[in-house]
């Protein structure tokens, strides 16, 4: 099997030198960049299989450059995590509404950095069962190709959207809180926001009524979270 990829988009070097010996010694890739706008320029060349991003970068800031990942149509799919000394809440949320997929706060262990990494690039090649496909109430999710349907419409999500929605669609009328749909959505070890998952909620209603679907196929379930509307369909 090739080599997993990994981009890091860092201007400290010092964490840069440690992280790329350490993914090196357990068998990725490593590229490094220091300058934002550098570093968006390789992700689009290499296409690397997953991005490490710093958010205060000379050039280009780390949400810029994950909005023009996500913008990209060779990109918009990159798993994206954010490494960052930024923990404010609502940086988080802004990183997350823009479509990264985790956040790592520093100083971070960097056991707990490669068990994310792994678990996302998992996600992206869709390792799962042939022909595993949900399909209820006009959503179709298939998880081989990586695709979500809306009455045959297909809806541009991003992998944090897509696992968001399989959770809340494969198990219709189950009520998630919160806490539980970000781990479902993002992974473990992961920080869980509240107002994070309602921008996921928010974006999820608009892609779907963009589509011809209607907002409330996501329904609130005041104080606990949100479910996936229950009707006559049978999922299959």
């Amino acid at each position: 099997m090739p080599q997993p990829r990994i981009l890091i988009i860092e201007d400290e070097r010092g964490l840069t030198q440690t992280l790329t010996w350490y993914f090196n010694k357990e068998g990725y890739e490593v590229t490094v960049s220091g300058d934002g706008l550098e570093g968006l320029r390789k992700a689009q060349t290499a296409l690397p299989d997953v991005v490490l991003l710093d958010l205060n970068l000379p050039g280009m800031n780390g949400l810029d450059v994950c909005r023009e990942l996500r913008a990209g149509e060779r990109t918009r799919d990159i798993p994206i995590i954010m490494i960052t000394a930024k923990t404010d809440e609502t940086d988080q949320v802004v990183g997350y509404s823009l479509g990264a997929d985790d956040y790592v706060g520093k100083p971070f262990n960097n056991k707990i950095l490669l068990h994310k990494v792994k678990a996302l690039l998992r996600r992206a090649q869709g390792q799962s069962e042939p022909g595993d496909v949900t399909d209820y109430s006009g959503v179709k999710i298939d998880r081989v190709r990586h695709r979500v349907t809306f009455e045959e419409e297909a809806l541009d999500l991003t992998p944090t959207e897509f696992r968001l929605l399989e959770c809340l669609v494969r198990q219709p009328g189950r009520a998630f809180s919160r806490k539980q749909l970000m781990e479902a959505a993002i992974g473990d070890n992961s920080i869980v926001l509240e107002r994070t998952i309602d921008v996921h909620i928010k974006t999820l209603r608009q892609k779907l009524t963009k589509a011809g679907g209607s907002a409330d196929l996501i329904e609130t379930v005041r104080s606990i979270g949100y479910r996936f509307r229950e009707d006559k369909l049978d999922a299959k």
